[in-house]
Protein backbone atom coordinates (compact mmCIF):
# COMPACT_ATOMS: atom_id res chain seq x y z
CA UNK A 1 0.00 0.00 0.00
CA UNK A 2 1.06 3.59 -0.62
CA UNK A 3 2.16 5.24 2.66
CA UNK A 4 -0.31 7.86 3.86
CA UNK A 5 2.60 10.23 4.72
CA UNK A 6 6.21 10.02 3.57
CA UNK A 7 9.29 12.23 3.95
CA UNK A 8 12.22 11.68 1.60
CA UNK A 9 15.68 13.13 2.36
CA UNK A 10 13.90 15.80 4.39
CA UNK A 11 15.84 18.73 5.86
CA UNK A 12 14.61 21.74 7.84
CA UNK A 13 16.97 24.57 8.72
CA UNK A 14 16.61 27.64 10.93
CA UNK A 15 19.15 30.42 10.30
CA UNK A 16 21.19 27.97 8.27
CA UNK A 17 21.38 25.43 11.12
CA UNK A 18 19.49 22.14 10.56
CA UNK A 19 16.81 21.08 13.06
CA UNK A 20 16.84 17.73 11.22
CA UNK A 21 18.71 16.63 8.13
CA UNK A 22 18.30 13.96 5.40
CA UNK A 23 15.51 12.13 7.26
CA UNK A 24 13.41 9.43 5.59
CA UNK A 25 10.14 8.80 7.40
CA UNK A 26 7.17 6.61 6.45
CA UNK A 27 3.71 6.48 8.07
CA UNK A 28 1.50 3.61 6.92
CA UNK A 29 -2.29 3.48 6.86
CA UNK A 30 -3.77 2.53 10.27
CA UNK A 31 -0.37 2.55 11.99
CA UNK A 32 0.67 3.90 15.38
CA UNK A 33 4.18 5.24 14.82
CA UNK A 34 6.18 6.46 17.84
CA UNK A 35 8.74 9.19 17.16
CA UNK A 36 11.37 9.35 19.90
CA UNK A 37 14.50 11.33 20.69
CA UNK A 38 16.00 13.85 23.09
CA UNK A 39 14.74 17.43 23.25
CA UNK A 40 16.33 19.20 20.30
CA UNK A 41 16.57 15.99 18.26
CA UNK A 42 14.09 17.41 15.73
CA UNK A 43 10.92 15.42 16.55
CA UNK A 44 8.50 18.32 16.97
CA UNK A 45 9.95 20.20 14.00
CA UNK A 46 9.57 17.14 11.78
CA UNK A 47 5.94 16.64 12.77
CA UNK A 48 5.23 20.35 12.36
CA UNK A 49 6.44 20.04 8.75
CA UNK A 50 3.87 17.27 8.23
CA UNK A 51 1.21 19.41 9.98
CA UNK A 52 1.87 22.44 7.74
CA UNK A 53 3.47 24.68 10.39
CA UNK A 54 6.88 24.73 8.67
CA UNK A 55 7.98 24.20 5.07
CA UNK A 56 10.91 21.91 4.24
CA UNK A 57 14.24 23.52 3.39
CA UNK A 58 15.08 20.49 1.22
CA UNK A 59 13.57 17.12 0.44
CA UNK A 60 10.05 15.96 -0.34
CA UNK A 61 6.78 15.54 1.59
CA UNK A 62 4.26 13.12 0.10
CA UNK A 63 0.65 12.64 1.25
CA UNK A 64 -1.14 9.60 -0.20
CA UNK A 65 1.69 9.29 -2.72
CA UNK A 66 1.41 12.87 -4.03
CA UNK A 67 4.02 15.54 -3.40
CA UNK A 68 2.64 18.36 -1.24
CA UNK A 69 3.90 21.75 -0.07
CA UNK A 70 1.67 22.51 2.92
CA UNK A 71 1.88 26.20 3.79
CA UNK A 72 -0.48 26.31 6.78
CA UNK A 73 -2.06 23.96 9.34
CA UNK A 74 -5.41 24.67 7.66
CA UNK A 75 -4.06 23.24 4.39
CA UNK A 76 -2.78 20.18 6.27
CA UNK A 77 -6.20 19.74 7.92
CA UNK A 78 -7.75 19.92 4.46
CA UNK A 79 -5.55 16.94 3.55
CA UNK A 80 -6.73 15.10 6.67
CA UNK A 81 -3.73 15.85 8.94
CA UNK A 82 -4.28 17.24 12.46
CA UNK A 83 -1.81 17.86 15.27
CA UNK A 84 -2.31 17.96 19.04
CA UNK A 85 0.50 20.20 20.29
CA UNK A 86 2.52 19.70 23.47
CA UNK A 87 1.76 23.30 24.48
CA UNK A 88 -1.97 23.68 23.88
CA UNK A 89 -3.28 25.83 21.02
CA UNK A 90 -6.76 26.44 22.42
CA UNK A 91 -8.49 29.84 22.59
CA UNK A 92 -8.58 30.54 26.36
CA UNK A 93 -11.52 32.97 26.25
CA UNK A 94 -13.83 30.48 24.49
CA UNK A 95 -15.69 27.54 26.02
CA UNK A 96 -14.69 23.90 25.65
CA UNK A 97 -17.50 23.25 23.13
CA UNK A 98 -16.60 26.31 21.05
CA UNK A 99 -12.96 25.19 20.87
CA UNK A 100 -13.93 21.69 19.78
CA UNK A 101 -16.09 23.00 16.92
CA UNK A 102 -13.74 25.88 15.98
CA UNK A 103 -12.97 25.73 12.27
CA UNK A 104 -15.71 23.18 11.69
CA UNK A 105 -18.80 25.24 12.47
CA UNK A 106 -22.15 25.00 10.68
CA UNK A 107 -23.56 28.15 8.99
CA UNK A 108 -26.14 28.46 11.76
CA UNK A 109 -25.38 27.38 15.33
CA UNK A 110 -27.44 27.19 18.51
CA UNK A 111 -25.20 27.46 21.56
CA UNK A 112 -27.34 25.06 23.58
CA UNK A 113 -27.20 22.53 20.75
CA UNK A 114 -23.40 22.82 20.55
CA UNK A 115 -23.08 22.19 24.31
CA UNK A 116 -25.34 19.12 24.18
CA UNK A 117 -23.47 17.72 21.16
CA UNK A 118 -20.07 18.43 22.77
CA UNK A 119 -21.19 16.79 26.04
CA UNK A 120 -22.17 13.60 24.18
CA UNK A 121 -18.93 13.61 22.18
CA UNK A 122 -16.73 14.10 25.26
CA UNK A 123 -18.58 11.31 27.09
CA UNK A 124 -17.98 8.98 24.13
CA UNK A 125 -14.25 9.61 24.64
CA UNK A 126 -14.49 9.14 28.43
CA UNK A 127 -13.26 12.72 28.96
CA UNK A 128 -14.86 14.33 32.00
CA UNK A 129 -14.82 18.01 31.01
CA UNK A 130 -17.68 20.53 31.24
CA UNK A 131 -18.40 21.70 27.64
CA UNK A 132 -19.64 25.07 28.96
CA UNK A 133 -16.43 25.77 30.93
CA UNK A 134 -14.15 28.55 29.70
CA UNK A 135 -10.88 26.96 28.59
CA UNK A 136 -8.78 29.52 30.47
CA UNK A 137 -10.21 28.19 33.75
CA UNK A 138 -9.18 24.56 33.09
CA UNK A 139 -6.14 22.76 34.40
CA UNK A 140 -3.40 21.40 32.14
CA UNK A 141 -4.83 17.86 32.01
CA UNK A 142 -8.32 19.02 31.01
CA UNK A 143 -6.90 21.34 28.33
CA UNK A 144 -5.04 18.35 26.90
CA UNK A 145 -8.31 16.39 26.77
CA UNK A 146 -9.97 19.23 24.83
CA UNK A 147 -7.04 19.30 22.35
CA UNK A 148 -7.37 15.57 21.77
CA UNK A 149 -11.16 15.81 21.42
CA UNK A 150 -10.85 18.61 18.85
CA UNK A 151 -8.43 16.60 16.68
CA UNK A 152 -10.66 13.52 16.79
CA UNK A 153 -13.77 15.60 16.02
CA UNK A 154 -12.19 16.93 12.80
CA UNK A 155 -12.15 13.32 11.54
CA UNK A 156 -8.52 13.57 10.48
CA UNK A 157 -6.95 10.53 8.80
CA UNK A 158 -3.56 11.39 10.32
CA UNK A 159 -3.33 12.65 13.92
CA UNK A 160 -0.02 13.75 15.43
CA UNK A 161 0.13 13.64 19.24
CA UNK A 162 3.03 15.58 20.83
CA UNK A 163 3.37 14.50 24.48
CA UNK A 164 -0.38 13.76 24.83
CA UNK A 165 -0.20 11.94 28.18
CA UNK A 166 2.15 14.29 30.09
CA UNK A 167 -0.67 15.70 32.25
CA UNK A 168 -3.09 12.74 32.34
CA UNK A 169 -3.73 10.50 35.34
CA UNK A 170 -3.15 6.72 35.00
CA UNK A 171 -6.90 6.20 34.51
CA UNK A 172 -7.09 8.95 31.87
CA UNK A 173 -4.06 7.45 30.09
CA UNK A 174 -5.85 4.10 29.97
CA UNK A 175 -8.86 5.75 28.31
CA UNK A 176 -6.58 7.61 25.92
CA UNK A 177 -4.80 4.42 24.82
CA UNK A 178 -8.18 2.76 24.23
CA UNK A 179 -9.10 5.77 22.06
CA UNK A 180 -5.83 5.46 20.11
CA UNK A 181 -6.50 1.77 19.42
CA UNK A 182 -10.08 2.56 18.37
CA UNK A 183 -8.83 5.20 15.91
CA UNK A 184 -6.29 2.73 14.55
CA UNK A 185 -9.05 0.14 14.02
CA UNK A 186 -10.95 2.78 12.01
CA UNK A 187 -7.92 3.23 9.72
CA UNK A 188 -6.57 6.45 11.27
CA UNK A 189 -2.76 6.76 11.29
CA UNK A 190 -1.12 8.07 14.46
CA UNK A 191 2.26 9.71 15.06
CA UNK A 192 2.97 9.55 18.78
CA UNK A 193 5.73 11.63 20.40
CA UNK A 194 6.44 10.80 24.04
CA UNK A 195 9.28 10.89 26.52
CA UNK A 196 7.57 8.09 28.45
CA UNK A 197 9.36 5.27 26.66
CA UNK A 198 7.20 2.55 28.25
CA UNK A 199 4.15 4.15 26.59
CA UNK A 200 5.81 4.00 23.18
CA UNK A 201 6.69 0.35 23.67
CA UNK A 202 3.15 -0.38 24.85
CA UNK A 203 1.16 1.40 22.15
CA UNK A 204 3.31 1.68 19.00
CA UNK A 205 3.48 -0.60 15.96
CA UNK A 206 6.70 1.04 14.75
CA UNK A 207 9.33 3.21 16.44
CA UNK A 208 11.61 5.79 14.80
CA UNK A 209 14.42 7.44 16.81
CA UNK A 210 16.16 10.73 16.02
CA UNK A 211 19.42 11.97 17.52
CA UNK A 212 20.83 15.43 16.81
CA UNK A 213 18.52 15.80 13.82
CA UNK A 214 19.51 12.50 12.22
CA UNK A 215 17.57 9.27 11.93
CA UNK A 216 19.45 6.62 13.93
CA UNK A 217 16.92 3.77 14.12
CA UNK A 218 13.54 2.77 12.71
CA UNK A 219 11.93 -0.65 13.12
CA UNK A 220 8.93 -2.52 14.46
CA UNK A 221 8.29 -1.85 18.17
CA UNK A 222 8.93 -5.51 19.00
CA UNK A 223 12.59 -5.02 18.00
CA UNK A 224 13.15 -2.50 20.85
CA UNK A 225 13.24 -2.45 24.63
CA UNK A 226 13.80 0.54 26.93
CA UNK A 227 17.57 0.06 27.07
CA UNK A 228 17.91 -0.09 23.26
CA UNK A 229 15.80 3.05 22.85
CA UNK A 230 17.82 5.04 25.40
CA UNK A 231 21.08 3.81 23.87
CA UNK A 232 19.93 5.01 20.43
CA UNK A 233 18.65 8.34 21.79
CA UNK A 234 21.66 9.44 23.84
CA UNK A 235 24.45 7.02 23.00
CA UNK A 236 24.53 5.48 26.48
CA UNK A 237 22.18 3.77 28.95
CA UNK A 238 20.66 6.21 31.48
CA UNK A 239 17.74 4.10 32.71
CA UNK A 240 19.41 2.85 35.89
CA UNK A 241 21.00 6.23 36.55
CA UNK A 242 17.65 8.08 36.55
CA UNK A 243 15.07 5.72 38.02
CA UNK A 244 16.79 2.40 38.73
CA UNK A 245 18.71 0.90 41.63
CA UNK A 246 21.55 3.41 41.32
CA UNK A 247 19.17 6.34 41.92
CA UNK A 248 17.26 4.63 44.74
CA UNK A 249 20.29 3.24 46.59
CA UNK A 250 21.28 6.69 47.85
CA UNK A 251 20.36 6.99 51.55
CA UNK A 252 17.81 9.73 52.38
CA UNK A 253 19.29 13.01 53.58
CA UNK A 254 18.82 13.92 57.24
CA UNK A 255 16.37 16.69 58.11
CA UNK A 256 17.84 20.12 58.53
CA UNK A 257 16.05 22.94 60.31
CA UNK A 258 12.37 23.44 59.57
CA UNK A 259 12.18 25.76 56.55
CA UNK A 260 8.39 25.84 56.16
CA UNK A 261 5.50 24.99 58.45
CA UNK A 262 1.91 24.84 57.17
CA UNK A 263 -0.97 24.49 59.64
CA UNK A 264 -4.65 23.96 58.69
CA UNK A 265 -4.25 25.65 55.30
CA UNK A 266 -7.53 26.11 53.38
CA UNK A 267 -8.51 27.61 50.02
CA UNK A 268 -12.14 27.10 49.08
CA UNK A 269 -12.97 23.47 48.30
CA UNK A 270 -9.60 22.76 46.64
CA UNK A 271 -7.25 22.94 49.65
CA UNK A 272 -8.91 21.75 52.84
CA UNK A 273 -7.39 22.11 56.29
CA UNK A 274 -4.00 20.61 55.35
CA UNK A 275 -0.83 20.60 57.48
CA UNK A 276 2.78 19.60 56.74
CA UNK A 277 6.41 20.75 57.11
CA UNK A 278 9.36 21.16 54.72
CA UNK A 279 13.00 20.93 55.87
CA UNK A 280 16.30 22.41 54.71
CA UNK A 281 18.67 20.09 52.89
CA UNK A 282 15.96 17.64 51.81
CA UNK A 283 13.96 16.90 48.68
CA UNK A 284 10.31 16.51 49.71
CA UNK A 285 8.26 14.78 47.03
CA UNK A 286 4.53 15.46 46.78
CA UNK A 287 2.38 12.97 44.89
CA UNK A 288 -1.33 13.09 44.21
CA UNK A 289 -3.79 12.49 41.41
CA UNK A 290 -5.17 15.37 39.34
CA UNK A 291 -7.60 17.30 41.57
CA UNK A 292 -5.83 16.34 44.81
CA UNK A 293 -4.89 20.00 45.48
CA UNK A 294 -1.12 19.37 45.53
CA UNK A 295 -0.28 22.17 43.06
CA UNK A 296 -2.80 24.61 44.55
CA UNK A 297 -1.38 24.05 48.05
CA UNK A 298 2.13 25.00 46.99
CA UNK A 299 0.84 27.92 44.90
CA UNK A 300 -0.73 29.33 48.08
CA UNK A 301 2.65 28.95 49.83
CA UNK A 302 4.34 30.83 46.95
CA UNK A 303 1.73 33.61 46.83
CA UNK A 304 0.39 32.63 43.41
CA UNK A 305 -3.01 31.85 44.96
CA UNK A 306 -4.61 33.33 48.08
CA UNK A 307 -5.80 31.20 50.98
CA UNK A 308 -9.15 31.80 52.66
CA UNK A 309 -9.24 35.12 54.49
CA UNK A 310 -11.05 33.65 57.49
CA UNK A 311 -9.90 30.28 58.84
CA UNK A 312 -7.32 30.00 56.07
CA UNK A 313 -4.69 28.53 58.35
CA UNK A 314 -1.13 29.61 59.02
CA UNK A 315 2.14 29.49 57.07
CA UNK A 316 5.49 29.99 58.79
CA UNK A 317 8.73 30.52 56.88
CA UNK A 318 11.75 29.86 59.14
CA UNK A 319 9.33 30.09 62.10
CA UNK A 320 8.06 33.52 61.01
CA UNK A 321 4.33 33.83 60.07
CA UNK A 322 3.84 34.98 56.47
CA UNK A 323 0.79 35.72 54.32
CA UNK A 324 1.42 36.38 50.63
CA UNK A 325 -1.26 37.77 48.34
CA UNK A 326 1.06 38.01 45.31
CA UNK A 327 4.33 36.18 44.46
CA UNK A 328 6.67 39.23 44.67
CA UNK A 329 7.06 39.33 48.49
CA UNK A 330 7.42 35.53 48.56
CA UNK A 331 10.25 35.78 46.02
CA UNK A 332 11.97 38.44 48.11
CA UNK A 333 11.65 36.16 51.16
CA UNK A 334 13.34 33.35 49.23
CA UNK A 335 10.43 31.22 47.95
CA UNK A 336 10.34 30.41 44.22
CA UNK A 337 7.79 28.31 42.33
CA UNK A 338 8.83 26.63 39.05
CA UNK A 339 5.54 26.18 37.19
CA UNK A 340 4.36 23.05 35.38
CA UNK A 341 3.01 25.19 32.51
CA UNK A 342 6.23 26.72 31.25
CA UNK A 343 4.81 28.28 28.08
CA UNK A 344 1.80 29.94 29.74
CA UNK A 345 3.47 30.94 33.04
CA UNK A 346 7.20 30.25 32.96
CA UNK A 347 8.89 32.55 30.44
CA UNK A 348 8.47 35.46 28.04
CA UNK A 349 8.28 33.94 24.54
CA UNK A 350 9.67 36.84 22.51
CA UNK A 351 12.57 37.57 24.88
CA UNK A 352 15.98 35.94 24.67
CA UNK A 353 17.50 33.46 27.11
CA UNK A 354 19.59 36.23 28.70
CA UNK A 355 16.62 38.59 29.04
CA UNK A 356 14.43 35.93 30.67
CA UNK A 357 17.08 34.99 33.21
CA UNK A 358 17.80 38.64 33.98
CA UNK A 359 14.09 39.31 34.58
CA UNK A 360 14.29 36.62 37.25
CA UNK A 361 17.22 38.39 38.91
CA UNK A 362 15.44 41.75 38.92
CA UNK A 363 12.29 40.14 40.38
CA UNK A 364 14.29 38.88 43.36
CA UNK A 365 15.85 42.23 44.22
CA UNK A 366 14.65 44.69 46.85
CA UNK A 367 11.27 46.28 46.31
CA UNK A 368 10.85 49.99 45.53
CA UNK A 369 12.88 52.61 43.70
CA UNK A 370 14.50 52.29 40.28
CA UNK A 371 16.15 49.19 38.89
CA UNK A 372 19.49 49.67 37.12
CA UNK A 373 19.57 47.34 34.12
CA UNK A 374 22.99 46.13 33.01
CA UNK A 375 23.27 44.32 29.69
CA UNK A 376 26.73 43.10 30.63
CA UNK A 377 25.28 41.60 33.82
CA UNK A 378 22.50 39.96 31.78
CA UNK A 379 24.99 38.36 29.36
CA UNK A 380 27.24 37.22 32.21
CA UNK A 381 24.33 35.59 34.06
CA UNK A 382 23.05 33.93 30.90
CA UNK A 383 26.50 32.52 30.16
CA UNK A 384 26.83 31.15 33.72
CA UNK A 385 23.44 29.47 33.69
CA UNK A 386 23.79 28.14 30.14
CA UNK A 387 26.93 26.32 31.27
CA UNK A 388 25.49 25.25 34.63
CA UNK A 389 22.28 23.76 33.20
CA UNK A 390 23.65 22.87 29.75
CA UNK A 391 21.09 25.05 27.93
CA UNK A 392 21.54 24.38 24.23
CA UNK A 393 20.50 26.97 21.67
CA UNK A 394 21.28 27.91 18.06
CA UNK A 395 22.86 31.13 19.34
CA UNK A 396 22.92 33.14 22.60
CA UNK A 397 20.36 35.61 21.20
CA UNK A 398 17.81 32.88 20.51
CA UNK A 399 14.29 33.60 21.76
CA UNK A 400 13.09 31.07 24.33
CA UNK A 401 10.13 30.06 22.13
CA UNK A 402 12.68 28.80 19.55
CA UNK A 403 14.19 26.31 22.01
CA UNK A 404 13.20 22.67 22.48
CA UNK A 405 10.95 21.79 25.44
CA UNK A 406 13.81 20.56 27.64
CA UNK A 407 15.87 23.69 27.06
CA UNK A 408 12.84 25.90 27.71
CA UNK A 409 12.43 24.09 31.03
CA UNK A 410 16.07 24.76 31.91
CA UNK A 411 15.56 28.49 31.21
CA UNK A 412 12.52 28.50 33.54
CA UNK A 413 14.62 26.82 36.24
CA UNK A 414 17.51 29.27 35.74
CA UNK A 415 15.08 32.22 35.87
CA UNK A 416 13.87 30.99 39.28
CA UNK A 417 17.20 29.98 40.80
CA UNK A 418 19.03 33.17 39.85
CA UNK A 419 16.98 34.70 42.69
CA UNK A 420 19.08 32.72 45.23
CA UNK A 421 16.07 31.11 46.99
CA UNK A 422 15.91 29.28 50.31
CA UNK A 423 12.87 27.19 49.28
CA UNK A 424 12.38 25.93 45.71
CA UNK A 425 9.09 24.37 44.57
CA UNK A 426 9.33 22.34 41.34
CA UNK A 427 5.96 21.47 39.79
CA UNK A 428 6.37 18.60 37.28
CA UNK A 429 10.03 19.58 36.60
CA UNK A 430 10.55 16.96 33.87
CA UNK A 431 7.21 17.12 32.07
CA UNK A 432 7.87 16.88 28.32
CA UNK A 433 11.63 16.47 28.87
CA UNK A 434 13.86 13.77 27.34
CA UNK A 435 15.90 11.22 29.29
CA UNK A 436 19.17 13.12 28.90
CA UNK A 437 17.71 16.37 30.22
CA UNK A 438 15.87 14.47 32.98
CA UNK A 439 19.21 13.17 34.26
CA UNK A 440 20.65 16.71 34.22
CA UNK A 441 17.62 18.25 36.00
CA UNK A 442 17.59 15.47 38.62
CA UNK A 443 21.30 15.99 39.29
CA UNK A 444 20.70 19.72 39.71
CA UNK A 445 17.77 19.19 42.11
CA UNK A 446 19.92 16.84 44.19
CA UNK A 447 22.73 19.39 44.23
CA UNK A 448 20.36 22.06 45.58
CA UNK A 449 19.40 19.81 48.49
CA UNK A 450 23.06 18.89 49.09
CA UNK A 451 23.76 22.64 49.35
CA UNK A 452 21.22 22.89 52.19
CA UNK A 453 18.29 24.37 50.25
CA UNK A 454 14.76 23.13 50.98
CA UNK A 455 13.35 21.54 47.80
CA UNK A 456 9.79 20.43 46.99
CA UNK A 457 9.11 18.30 43.90
CA UNK A 458 5.51 17.81 42.77
CA UNK A 459 5.33 14.95 40.28
CA UNK A 460 2.75 12.61 38.74
CA UNK A 461 5.43 10.06 37.85
CA UNK A 462 5.98 7.64 40.72
CA UNK A 463 9.49 6.46 39.68
CA UNK A 464 10.56 10.12 39.74
CA UNK A 465 9.06 10.67 43.20
CA UNK A 466 10.81 7.57 44.56
CA UNK A 467 14.20 8.28 42.98
CA UNK A 468 14.38 11.98 43.94
CA UNK A 469 12.64 12.29 47.32
CA UNK A 470 14.08 11.95 50.81
CA UNK A 471 10.53 11.95 52.19
CA UNK A 472 7.20 11.71 50.41
CA UNK A 473 3.91 13.50 51.09
CA UNK A 474 0.73 12.12 49.55
CA UNK A 475 -2.17 14.46 48.72
CA UNK A 476 -5.80 13.42 48.39
CA UNK A 477 -8.96 15.54 48.09
CA UNK A 478 -7.23 18.79 48.98
CA UNK A 479 -5.23 17.52 51.93
CA UNK A 480 -1.86 15.93 52.73
CA UNK A 481 -3.02 12.55 54.05
CA UNK A 482 0.20 10.61 54.56
CA UNK A 483 3.96 11.03 54.97
CA UNK A 484 6.34 8.24 53.92
CA UNK A 485 10.03 7.48 54.17
CA UNK A 486 11.66 6.91 50.79
CA UNK A 487 13.34 3.70 52.05
CA UNK A 488 10.06 1.97 52.90
CA UNK A 489 7.74 3.54 50.28
CA UNK A 490 6.81 1.78 47.05
CA UNK A 491 4.71 2.68 44.01
CA UNK A 492 1.90 0.50 45.38
CA UNK A 493 1.80 2.08 48.87
CA UNK A 494 1.96 5.62 47.48
CA UNK A 495 -0.80 4.99 44.92
CA UNK A 496 -2.96 3.28 47.57
CA UNK A 497 -2.67 6.33 49.84
CA UNK A 498 -3.50 8.66 46.92
CA UNK A 499 -6.65 6.74 45.99
CA UNK A 500 -8.10 5.40 49.26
Amino acid sequence: MTPIVELRSATKEFRGIPAFSQVDFVLEQGEIHALLGENGAGKSTLTKVIAGVYALTAGTLLVNGREEKLATPAEALGKGIAMVYQENSLVPSMTVAQNIYLGNEKPLNRLRGIYISAQQFLQSLNFHVDPAAVVGSLGAAQKQMVEIARAVHHRARVIIFDEPTATLTPEEKSYFFKLIRKLKAEGVSIIFISHALEEALQIADRITILRDGRLVASDKAAAFDRQKIVQAMVGRNLTDEIYGSTARSRPPRARGRKALSVENLSMGSIVRNTSFSIYDGQVTGIFGLVGSGRTETMKVVAGVLKRDFFHGGEIKLANKPVRYRVPAPAVRDGIVYVTEERKAEGFFETMSIAENIYVGKIAGEAYGGFQIVSLNDAWRLADEWRKQLNIRAIDPNAKVIELSGGNQQKVVIAKALVQMPRLVIFDEPTRGVDVGAIAEIHAFINQLADDGIAVVVISSYLPEVLSLSDRILVARQGKIVEEMDRRTASEETIMYAAVH
